[in-house]
C-alpha cells in the first residue's frame, strides 16, 4: 500500500506543506520517499475554504490503495492571544500551607509535593454554581479554573471542574493538571491560554475532517507542540502549542545540520545555532545534540508555563520598516506585514528590509510570481523602492547626522541591512556567550523565507565560518514535523530535599510517571519497544527561586521499569546539578540543601525515516559545477559598486551534488533565495543541502578610515546605528549575568538592579531597560569615583559605593560596583561599566534597610563612599574588608551609639561577586568590540552616540517651544507636594535660539526631619527619564546626551532636593523621586500624575529574616491614551513575588490582590486604578510601611480628575482597624490583617 504524509504549517500569511510519497519496490515495500514542497496563502476564499485541506486534495489522486498515513499540521498561535479572557469569578475558599511540622493540625492534609495543607475554608459550592450559571447564561463556553495552591492540591479544583462540567461548559481546563507547578501567576496565564486556545483548534481540526469523504478516521493526525514533540489529539493542549511554528524550524535544522565533518554514523552532532527569519520577527536557538527546554516564556504579554524549546525572538524580520531618525538608521520594531506591505508589493506600503534586499540586487523579481499590486498581477515595483529610498537618502544627506557625506541610495539600503544584521546578532549572543558558549565554533543554519539572504553577513558579523542551509529552508518549520519524535512530557509537583534517604521516593514518583507516559504512546498505537524516556529533576539551590530542569539519565528503547530504577538509583543527579549550576551562574552554593521542585519524564518515539529517491551523481570528487543559469547585477557594499554574479537553480545543483561554487552568487531555492557572498563557498551536499564556508583568512571589520585618534574618526549615521545596537547588547548582557550570578530575591527574581556602559569621563553611553532612578544616578557615582581615585587606579580595580550625598548613590541598599576598563597598550582609562543593585538588608533601625521613620543616614545601614572591593594589583576580592564595612564594625552613630550591621552577609557578599562578574563580561565584551574596530573607533561613536541622544532633546525642547506658543526664551512651570506639606517647584526656561533648557527647582521646600529628602542624582535620574520619555518610538540609548542641553539648578544646601551630608534619604529615591517625575511631565504637560509612590512594604522579624516588596498602582492619563492599572510607573519596573512562593515562604496569607475600580480619575482618557493588597500575618513580626499619595490626590490634567489617595489600614485583633498613615512601622500579632489600597493615576482631558 502506497502511504502518503503531509507535514504543515500553516502561518498568518503563507501555509507550507512537505508532504512524501512512498516509493515501492517490486514487491510493493516502501523504500524511499519521493518529496513535494508547497506554499500558498493561509486565507484564499476565492480560491479555496481551508489551505491544509486543499494541499492534501490537489497533492493526492486518491484511488485504489493509496491514503493518507498522517497529517501533523503546526501552528504558530502567538497570534490569537488578544483577548485572553472575558471574566473573574472569585471562588471562595483557601488553603493554607503549613512548612513547619511543629504548628501542624491533625486534620492538616498531605499534598502531592509533600507539602502540608490546610483547608482554612471549604469551597462553597452552592455560591460558585450560581456564579458559573450566571456565566453559562451569558453564552461562556470556556472556562479556566485557577486556584491557590492547587499544584499540590487540587481537590477544589476538581470539585469546581465537575460542577462547571454538569452546567454545560464545553472546555473545562484545571491548573492542576494543564501545569502543576508552583507560583500562581504564570500557571494562572498558562490554564487561561490553553481555555482560550485548545476550543479553536479543536473546532479547526473537526472542520479540516469533516471536508474529507471518510473524516479521516483511519489517519493518524499528530500536533506539534511548543517542546519539538509531536502529539495526538486527546492528548493535545492549546498551551503547548504557542510556539509550535518556530519549535518546527528547530526540529528541523537539528534533524538535518550534517557538514562534511559529521555525516559519519559516529560523528559527534555540531553545535548549531538556528536563524529562522520572517517577515515580522526572527527567531533564534541553539542545538548541540540535545534539545534545551524552557519551563517559562513571554508570547503576546501572556506568561505561558510549560516545556518548550528556548528560542529567543527579535523584532526584526523582512517585512521590518525602516526609519531615519535624529541621526540613527532604525529598523523596526514595526512591520509592513502582508499588508500594505513594502513598497515594492505596489499597495502604498512602507519601506522596509524587503525593499532594501530588493534595491541591492539580493532578490531578483523574474523568479517572483506576478501576485502584486491593487489587482494582484504585477511584479514586485523595483522602481517604486528605489524612489523611495533616493527620498530617504535626500532626507539623510540633508541632515546634520550625516556630518557632510553624501550617500547614494544603495549605500543607504545596504546600511539598513548592517544595522538589521546587528538587530538580530544580539539574541545570537545573548545565546551563546551568555551562557559560556564561543559562538565562532557554531555552525549557523538559516531558513525562513529571508534566512538565506542574510545568512553570510549574520555570520560574519558573529564571528562564524560555517554556514547551513537546508534544501527546503523556505519551509523549513513544515519540513521539521514530518522528522519530529512523538511526545508524552509529564511531571509532579515536589517539595523533597535531595538526598540519599529521599532519593527512591523521587524514583518512584519519576517511574510513575515514567509508567503513565508509556502507556499514554502505547494506547496511541506505538510498540513499547520504540519508546524511550528521558528523566528530569527540577533543583535549586535552598533560599533561591530559580530551579534548573536537570537532565537525568535516558533509558534504552523498550526498556522496564526495573532496569529504570536501577538506572536512577546509579544516576548522581547532585552532581550533575552542581555542574550545569557552575556553568549557568559561575558559581555554587557552599552548604545549602539542594531541593526538588518538580520530577518530570519524557517519553519518546522516534519516526521510521526514509531518504529521499534523488537522481544518483558521480563520485563527488570527479563533480563538475554546473553552468549558472544567468546573471545579475548585485551591490557590493565594500566597493560600492555594482557587478555581475552568477545565478543558480538549487533543482540544477543537486544533479551535481558534491560539487563546489564560490561566492559571490546567487542560488534560488523554491522557497527561499541564497546569496553567497564574496570569500564564501558552497558545497552542494549528498541531500541536496548546502553547506557554506568562508574562505577569509580573518574578517577585516576595522573602519575604511586609517586614523589613530577619535577626533579623527568620522561620523557615519550606519555605523552609528550598529554601534547603538552593540552598547545596548553589552548591557544586557552585563544585566543578565547579573541575574544569572546572583542569589537575593531582591536581585534574582524582583530584578531590582541596573547595568550601564560609561565613557571615559562617567557620562552614561548606554544602559539595559532596567530601572530608571538607577540609571541618571550611576554616573554621578561613576564620576564621584573617578575624581576621588584620581591616578590611584590600576587594571583589574573594581570599585564600590553607595553614599547618596557623597558619592552618587541613590539610597543606601542599591550598591554600585564600577570597574574601570584600561586601553592594554597606553594603559588609561578609556571607559566605565557598571551595575547597581538593591541589597536586601544592609544594616540600619530595620530589617530590610528602608525604615520609615529614620531621621538620619546612619539610621538607615551602611555607607560607602569609595571602597576598591577587587585591588587589581593583588587581584584578590577584599572579603574581610568589605565584611568590616557591612557589618559596621567599630561605628557608631551621631548620638554615640554602635552603628546596625548588615542582617544578610552572606547575600550581600554573594550579591557583590555576582555585580563583579557582571561588570567583567561587560569588561570582556568591550575589549572584543574594540579588537574588532579599534579602540578610536569604539571611543568616538561612545561620543557620537551622547552626540545623537543630545541633538533628539534639542528637538524635542525646539518642537515643544513651538508647540506651546512660547517666545525664544520661553517659561513653563509646574509644582506639587509631598504628603508631609513640603513642595517640590519647577520652572523651565527654554531657550528656542540655541534648544536648550534651564531646570530650576527654587522655591522647593527645606531639607526635611525625615527620609524623603532626595540627593541630586536621583534628581538627575528623574529629569534624564523624562527626556527620553518625551521621546517616543526612538531606538535610542538613554545616555548622559540626554542631559547635555539642560542646566539644573539646585535651592542651596538643606533643601530636600539637596539634603545635607547625614540626612535620611531612604524614602527619597522611593518616594520623592516618583514626585520629581511627576513635576516634570506635568510642567511639559505630557501626562497627568501617577500613583507617585512605589509602596514599599517590608516585614520580618529575627527568626524569619526580612521580606521587601513594591507594589503596583494606577498610572496617569495621556493626551492620548488612559493609564494603565496595577502596574509600576516612572522610576521603577521591579516585579512582586508570586503569591504560592510568598504563602510557601513567609507565615502570611495574601488574602486579596485586586485592582481598585474606579479609583484611576475620571476624563475624557481615564487614569489607571490603583490595587488593593490584604495580608493576615500569621505570627507576630515587625512590619512597615513607606509610601505616599495619601494625603494629597494624584492630580488630572487639562480638566481630568484626581485619582484617589491611597490608604494604609491595619485590622487589630478583637477587630479594630486602624489607619497607618503614609510612613510607620508596627509590630503585628497574629491574625492582623493589613489592608493596602494604593493609588490611582490621574485622568486628562474633560469627560465630556
Amino acid at each position: 500500500m502506497r502511504v502518503f504524509r503531509f507535514a504543515i504549517d500553516r502561518g498568518g500569511t503563507f501555509t507550507d506543506v512537505y508532504a512524501e510519497m512512498d516509493v515501492l519496490d517490486a514487491a510493493g515495500a516502501a523504500v524511499a520517499v519521493r518529496p513535494k514542497v508547497i506554499k500558498l496563502l493561509s486565507e484564499d476564499p476565492a480560491n479555496y475554504p481551508d489551505a491544509p485541506r486543499s494541499t492534501c486534495q490537489t497533492s493526492v489522486q486518491c484511488g485504489g490503495r493509496c491514503r493518507a498515513q498522517s497529517f501533523e499540521p503546526g501552528t504558530d498561535l502567538s497570534v490569537v492571544l488578544q483577548t485572553l479572557y472575558d471574566s473573574v469569578i472569585e471562588v471562595d475558599e483557601r488553603l493554607q500551607v503549613v512548612p513547619n511540622e511543629k504548628d501542624r493540625l491533625p486534620t492538616d492534609e498531605k499534598g502531592i509535593s509533600g507539602d502540608f495543607i490546610r483547608v482554612v475554608k471549604e469551597l462553597d459550592v452552592e455560591d460558585l454554581t450560581k456564579k458559573l450559571q450566571a456565566a453559562r447564561e451569558d453564552g461562556v463556553e470556556s472556562v479556566a479554573i485557577v486556584l491557590l495552591h492547587s499544584y499540590t492540591f487540587p481537590r477544589h479544583e476538581q470539585q469546581v471542574r465537575d460542577i462547571a462540567t454538569k452546567l454545560g461548559f464545553t472546555q473545562v481546563s484545571l491548573s492542576s493538571e494543564v501545569m502543576p507547578m508552583v507560583k500562581a501567576v504564570p500557571r494562572g496565564f498558562t490554564t487561561c491560554a490553553d481555555a482560550y486556545l485548545t476550543p479553536v483548534i479543536k473546532k479547526y481540526v473537526a472542520s479540516f475532517c469533516a471536508g474529507f469523504g471518510e473524516g479521516l478516521e483511519e489517519v493518524n493526525i499528530s500536533f506539534m507542540q511548543s517542546d519539538g514533540g509531536l502529539a495526538r489529539m486527546k492528548h493535545f493542549h492549546g498551551h503547548r502549542a504557542i510556539l509550535s511554528g518556530p519549535a518546527g524550524g528547530v526540529v528541523g535544522y537539528a534533524r538535518t545540520t550534517r557538514p562534511p565533518e559529521a555525516s559519519g554514523a559516529a560523528s559527534v552532532q555540531p553545535a548549531v545555532i538556528g536563524f529562522d527569519m520572517g517577515g515580522t520577527s526572527t527567531d533564534v536557538s541553539r542545538f548541540d545534540g540535545k534539545f534545551e527546554h524552557v519551563l517559562e516564556s513571554v508570547t503576546a504579554n501572556v506568561t505561558v508555563r510549560a516545556p518548550q524549546l528556548d528560542i529567543q525572538t527579535v523584532a526584526a524580520g523582512g517585512g521590518s520598516r525602516l526609519f531615519y531618525k535624529n541621526g540613527l538608521l532604525l529598523v523596526g520594531p514595526e512591520s509592513v506585514r502582508a499588508h500594505p506591505g513594502p513598497v515594492c508589493y505596489r499597495k502604498n506600503g512602507y519601506l522596509s528590509v524587503t525593499d532594501a534586499n530588493l534595491v541591492t540586487g539580493r532578490i531578483l523579481p523574474d523568479f517572483f510570481p506576478t501576485i502584486f499590486g491593487p489587482n494582484e498581477d504585477e511584479p514586485l515595483d523595483v522602481a517604486g523602492s528605489q524612489r523611495a529610498f533616493e527620498q530617504l537618502t535626500k532626507e539623510i544627506n540633508a541632515s546634520s547626522g550625516s556630518n557632510g557625506a553624501k550617500y547614494t541610495m544603495e549605500e543607504v539600503a545596504s546600511g539598513f541591512l548592517r544595522v538589521a544584521n546587528e538587530a538580530m546578532c544580539r539574541p545570537i549572543r545573548n545565546l551563546t556567550q551568555n551562557k559560556g558558549y564561543d559562538i565562532s565554533t557554531h555552525i549557523l543554519a538559516c531558513f525562513g523565507g529571508a534566512g538565506p539572504q542574510h545568512a553570510c553577513s549574520i555570520a560574519k558579523a558573529l564571528g562564524m565560518s560555517k554556514v547551513y542551509i537546508h534544501r527546503y529552508s523556505g519551509i523549513l518549520s513544515a519540513y521539521g514535523l514530518s522528522v519530529a519524535d512523538s511526545v508524552v512530557d509529564k511531571q509532579l509537583p515536589s517539595s523533597a530535599e535531595y538526598s540519599a534517604a529521599t532519593k527512591p521516593a523521587l524514583i518512584s514518583s519519576l517511574k510513575k510517571i515514567a509508567d503513565e507516559a508509556v502507556t499514554e504512546l502505547v494506547a496511541d498505537g506505538f510498540q513499547q519497544e520504540d519508546v524511550q524516556v528521558q528523566f528530569f529533576l527540577n533543583m535549586r539551590y535552598e533560599g533561591t527561586d530559580n530551579a534548573v530542569m536537570t537532565r537525568g539519565p535516558v533509558g534504552a528503547k523498550g526498556e522496564s521499569s526495573t532496569t529504570s530504577a536501577e538506572t536512577l538509583a546509579a544516576f548522581d543527579f547532585e552532581a550533575t546539578f552542581v555542574k550545569k549550576y557552575q556553568r549557568e551562574f559561575g558559581f555554587v552554593l557552599q552548604n545549602r540543601a539542594i531541593l526538588i521542585d518538580d520530577v518530570r519524564v519524557r517519553a519518546t518515539v522516534s519516526p521510521d525515516l526514509k531518504d529521499p529517491a534523488l537522481k544518483a551523481t558521480a563520485d563527488a570528487d570527479a563533480v563538475q559545477p554546473c553552468p549558472p543559469h544567468s546573471t545579475t547585477k548585485f551591490y557590493f557594499e565594500q566597493e560600492k559598486a555594482w557587478k555581475p554574479i552568477p545565478v543558480y537553480l538549487h533543482e540544477e545543483l543537486m544533479e551535481r551534488r558534491g560539487a563546489k561554487y564560490s561566492g559571490p552568487a546567487i542560488i534560488m531555492q523554491g522557497t527561499a533565495t541564497v546569496v553567497v557572498e564574496p570569500e564564501w563557498e558552497v558545497q552542494i551536499m549528498p541531500s541536496g543541502d548546502l553547506f557554506l564556508v568562508s574562505m577569509a583568512e580573518s574578517a577585516d571589520k576595522t573602519s575604511n578610515h586609517p586614523v589613530v585618534r577619535s577626533e579623527d574618526v568620522p561620523l557615519d549615521p550606519i555605523q552609528l546605528s550598529v554601534f547603538s545596537h552593540r552598547f545596548m547588547g553589552i548591557a544586557e548582557q552585563m544585566g543578565r549575568t547579573l541575574a544569572r550570578t546572583s542569589v537575593s530575591v531582591n536581585i534574582k527574581e524582583r530584578l531590582d538592579f541596573s547595568c550601564a556602559l560609561f565613557g571615559p569621563d562617567g557620562g552614561l553611553v548606554a544602559n539595559a531597560p532596567h530601572l530608571p532612578v538607577h540609571l541618571g544616578a550611576m554616573q554621578q557615582a561613576v564620576r564621584h569615583q573617578l575624581k576621588f581615585w584620581g591616578d590611584d587606579l590600576s587594571d583589574g580595580d573594581v570599585l564600590v559605593s553607595n553614599h547618596p550625598q557623597l558619592a552618587g548613590g541613590s539610597h543606601l541598599p542599591d550598591i554600585t560596583v564600577i570597574t574601570p576598563v584600561f586601553d592594554q597598550t597606553s594603559g588609561k582609562i578609556e571607559f566605565f561599566v557598571a551595575s547597581r543593585g538593591h541589597h536586601a538588608d544592609i544594616g540600619g533601625i530595620s530589617p530590610g534597610s528602608m525604615p520609615p521613620l529614620s531621621k538620619t543616614l546612619s539610621e538607615e545601614g551602611a555607607a560607602i563612599v569609595a571602597f576598591k572591593l577587587v585591588d587589581g594589583k593583588v587581584g584578590e576580592f577584599r572579603e574581610k574588608e568589605i565584611t568590616d564595612i557591612l557589618l559596621q564594625k567599630g561605628r557608631v552613630d551621631d548620638q554615640g551609639r554602635p552603628c546596625i550591621g548588615t542582617r544578610n552577609l552572606r547575600d550581600n557578599l554573594s550579591d557583590l561577586r555576582a555585580q563583579v562578574a557582571a561588570n567583567q563580561r561587560g569588561v570582556v565584551l568591550m575589549h572584543e568590540l574594540c579588537a574588532e574596530y579599534s579602540l578610536p573607533v569604539v571611543t568616538a561613536y561612545m561620543n557620537y552616540i551622547q552626540q545623537a541622544a543630545e541633538i533628539a532633546v534639542r528637538n524635542m525642547l525646539h518642537e515643544f517651544s513651538l508647540q506651546r506658543k512660547l517666545p525664544e526664551v520661553g517659561v513653563v512651570h509646574a509644582e506639587d507636594f509631598m504628603d508631609d506639606g513640603t513642595r517640590i517647584a519647577l520652572q523651565i526656561s527654554i531657550d528656542r535660539c540655541t534648544n536648550s533648557a534651564v531646570f530650576d527647582f527654587a522655591g522647593t521646600g527645606p531639607e526635611v526631619f525625615g527620609n524623603v529628602n532626595t540627593p541630586p542624582a536621583v534628581t538627575y535620574s528623574a529629569i534624564i527619564y523624562c527626556l527620553r520619555c518625551l521621546l517616543p518610538g526612538e531606538d535610542l540609548p538613554l545616555n548622559q546626551g540626554c542631559l547635555t542641553p539642560i542646566e539644573v539648578r539646585f535651592p542651596s544646601e538643606g533643601s530636600i532636593l539637596n539634603p545635607s551630608e547625614n540626612a535620611a534619604v531612604v524614602g527619597g529615591n522611593v518616594l520623592t523621586s516618583q514626585r520629581i517625575t511627576d513635576v516634570i511631565l506635568k510642567a511639559f504637560g505630557a501626562c497627568a500624575a501617577s500613583q507617585g509612590c512605589m509602596n514599599n512594604l517590608t516585614f520580618g522579624s529575627a527568626t524569619l529574616g526580612g521580606y521587601y516588596e513594591t507594589i503596583a498602582g494606577g498610572a496617569g492619563a495621556g493626551p492620548s491614551w488612559n493609564g494603565r492599572s496595577g502596574i509600576h510607573t516612572h522610576m521603577t519596573n521591579t516585579r512582586i513575588t508570586d503569591p504560592e512562593i510568598l504563602e510557601k515562604r513567609f507565615p502570611v496569607l495574601l488574602r486579596a490582590f485586586h485592582l481598585r475600580e474606579g479609583s484611576g480619575g475620571a476624563g475624557k482618557f481615564r487614569g489607571g486604578d490603583g490595587v488593593v493588597r490584604q495580608l493576615e500575618f500569621l505570627e507576630g513580626m515587625t512590619v512597615s510601611i513607606l509610601s505616599e499619595r495619601r494625603a494629597f490626590q494624584p492630580y488630572g490634567l487639562e480638566g481630568g480628575e484626581p485619582g484617589a489617595r491611597g490608604i494604609n489600614l491595619l485590622k487589630r485583633q478583637g477587630g479594630r482597624t486602624v489607619n497607618l498613615g503614609g510612613k510607620n512601622t508596627v509590630d503585628v500579632l497574629p491574625g492582623e490583617v493589613l489592608t493596602l489600597y494604593t493609588p490611582g493615576g490621574g485622568g486628562f482631558g474633560a469627560a465630556n
